[in-house]
Parts: structure tokens; C-alpha cells; sequence
């Protein structure tokens, strides 16, 4: 199996890169343009696997994805390649758009050139993944789950690119009738995560005596989802999914966000006892503008269909991550430094210094 995967040097792409090469064995080209949030230390577990090989490029640079086709002769790809921080869309929309639309579409063309010229047996056989997020599908009550069938209602800038790549990539499997899938997920955590997102800053911020900063009453619930146990959603859909298919992943573990900065300080408190307790830490900041209240995934589908359950609950998945970043300052350390955990995504209009 050769697997090309776009955004492979990522937070998800990079655990999905791994999983693909030392526990299934793949050929796998990772294609990544290394923007802030790609980094090759994420992959430094498989760097020397022969079965791995590296590209430094843009997916909006049609030549090169054609030549990475070319070259390399896919029988799948697994189009992971995006801008995915909210925050920053408030404040930089246009590489979100360029990124996550125009993106999506030169790899779908560059796909599609390459799948209407395989011998017929290929042609059959390849299939692409297009990942997505649930923040497509907006804001939820109190109750009821996204599925499937929920109509899109995106707030930001980040889940309105997002939508447009999933009608782009569900229009090329109408339209072209290329072998294309979709999986749209909840919110992931666990090892190698940018720390810009709320648990990986949480516990650095933490492990450094830092403030840490909570949306509002911290009330906005989302579902979380252990990255390896995606990882492994990624791979059954590409292999066992229907075509033309959407499949929701999520690992039914909702909390709320100031909940989930609780159980990560009372870890800490047991970790580094000597700066206990954590909690005072914790500073409420002005909203996010857009804020969506609830996230919440119904993976009926993926796990009825296909088999699939997460391993972790939230319990074990977060003792697992905080441990990871206690034990791995040699990758989150240079990454501190170019990014230092301040505030992003405070819109600002122009004239305003």
C-alpha cells in the first residue's frame, strides 16, 4: 500500500503517518509545506523507516503535486494539509482560504488527472480521504449530536474554508466520479500538539507557572477525541468506507472547557506538587467572537459500519498527554519560543493600532 498524505508533518497528520508506517507497514510519502504548526521532529520516530520519505511542498502548487504523483504512484491519499486554528482565522482568513479551498481543489485536480490515467485494476483500487472537522456543522444546543445529516452552519473563518473543501471534494465524486470518502471529526488532543490550542497550552502554561487563559465562563463543551485513536478511524475509512460517504469521528467524551483545564492542573498538582495548587492559575479572558457553544459527534456510523471504537476515554487519554508533554520538553521547548502562548484571534479593524 502507497499512501500519500498531505499535512503529514502536523499534529494529526504526523501521528497518522506514523501509525500508517510502524504499525501498518505502508509506504508513505508525507508532503507537508512546513508552515508554523509542520514540524519533522513529530516524525523523528519513523525519520530513519524506509518506508517513509519526505516532501517539502504546497498543495496549491499544482506542479508539484503532479510530480509527487508521478513519482511516488499512490494507491491512496489522505488530504490532511489545512490552516485549523480558529483564532488565527479571526485575524488571518486569507491562508485559511488559500489553504483549505484553493488547496483542496489543485489536489482534487491533481488527483483526479492521476486516478483518469491508471490501468483499470488501479483505478479501482485508489481512493481519497478528505479530512475534515466537525465545526463545519456550527453550534449545537443542549442537547443532540451532529451527524451525518446535519446541515452545515459554519461560524468562523476556519470551519466556512473547511466547508467549502468538503462541497468541493463531495463535488468531484459527483461530478468526476472519483473514488473520494470524507470524515469530518471532533476536537483532537494527545502528543506532538502545537501549543496554541487549549490542552497542549494548558499544560505547558502549567508546567510553567503561567497564566492560564479560559474563553469566557468556560462553559463551551466539546467532544474529545485521543489523536492515535483517529489516527486509526483514518485508516478504516480509507480502506473499508463507501464511497461518496461521510463518516463522523468522535470519541464521545464531552466535557466542558473549563473542566478540561481542571483535570489538567490536578495532574500537574500531582506531577510538580511543589507549585500546587495549579487552579490559581487560571484566568477568564474575553470570548472568542463566534464562539460555538457545543460540539458533540455521533460515530454511530463509523463504529456500526466499519467496526471502529476509540480506545481512550478522556481519563486515560489525558494522563497519557500530560505525561508525554512532562517527558518531551525537547520537542515542545523549541516550539515555546517562536510561539509563547499569548492571546490570538482579537480581531482588529483597520485604522486600529
Amino acid at each position: 500500500m502507497r499512501v500519500l498524505v498531505t499535512g503529514g508533518a502536523g499534529f494529526i497528520g504526523s501521528a497518522l503517518v506514523r501509525h500508517l508506517v510502524a504499525v501498518k507497514g505502508y509506504d508513505v510519502l508525507t508532503v507537508d509545506k512546513l508552515t508554523y504548526a509542520g514540524n519533522l521532529a513529530s516524525l523523528s520516530s519513523i525519520e530513519s523507516n524506509p518506508l517513509h520519505r519526505f516532501l517539502k511542498a504546497d498543495i496549491c502548487d499544482r506542479s508539484a503535486m503532479q510530480a509527487a504523483f508521478e513519482s511516488f504512484k499512490p494507491d491512496r491519499v489522505m488530504h490532511l494539509a489545512a490552516e485549523s486554528h480558529v483564532d488565527r482565522s479571526i485575524t488571518g482568513a486569507r491562508d485559511f482560504v488559500e489553504t483549505n479551498v484553493l488547496g483542496t481543489f489543485t489536489m482534487l485536480e491533481a488527483s483526479r488527472q492521476y486516478w483518469h490515467n491508471l490501468p483499470a485494476e488501479r483505478k479501482n483500487a485508489f481512493r481519497f480521504l478528505h479530512v475534515s472537522t466537525d465545526e463545519v456543522y456550527g453550534s449545537l444546543g443542549d442537547t443532540g449530536l451532529f451527524t451525518e445529516m446535519t446541515p452545515y452552519d459554519p461560524s468562523s473563518p476556519y470551519s466556512a474554508s473547511k466547508a467549502a473543501s468538503d462541497h468541493l471534494a463531495k463535488a468531484w465524486e459527483r461530478t468526476y466520479g472519483m473514488p473520494i470518502i470524507v470524515s469530518n471529526c471532533s476536537n483532537n488532543y494527545g502528543p506532538y500538539h502545537f501549543p496554541e490550542k487549549l490542552i497542549p497550552l494548558t499544560i505547558l502554561n502549567a508546567l510553567q507557572g503561567r497564566t492560564l487563559p479560559v474563553y469566557g465562563n468556560g462553559a463551551n463543551i466539546r467532544d474529545w477525541l485521543y489523536v492515535e485513536d483517529h489516527a486509526r478511524a483514518l485508516d478504516l475509512i480509507a480502506q473499508r468506507g463507501r464511497i461518496g460517504e461521510t463518516y463522523n469521528v468522535g470519541g464521545r467524551n464531552e466535557k466542558r472547557n473549563i473542566d478540561v483545564v481542571l483535570r489538567i492542573v490536578s495532574l500537574i498538582d500531582i506531577a510538580r506538587p511543589e507549585n500546587r495548587p495549579h487552579e490559581k492559575l487560571i484566568t477568564h479572558v474575553t470570548d472568542r467572537p463566534g464562539h460555538d457553544a457545543r460540539y458533540a459527534i455521533d460515530a454511530t456510523k463509523l463504529e456500526a459500519e466499519l467496526g471502529w471504537k476509540a480506545q481512550e476515554n478522556f481519563d486515560s487519554g489525558i494522563e497519557k498527554t500530560v505525561a508525554w508533554y512532562i517527558a518531551n520538553e525537547w520537542w515542545w521547548a523549541p516550539l515555546r519560543k517562536e510561539y509563547d502562548g499569548s492571546r490570538l484571534g482579537l480581531p482588529k479593524f483597520p485604522g486600529d493600532n
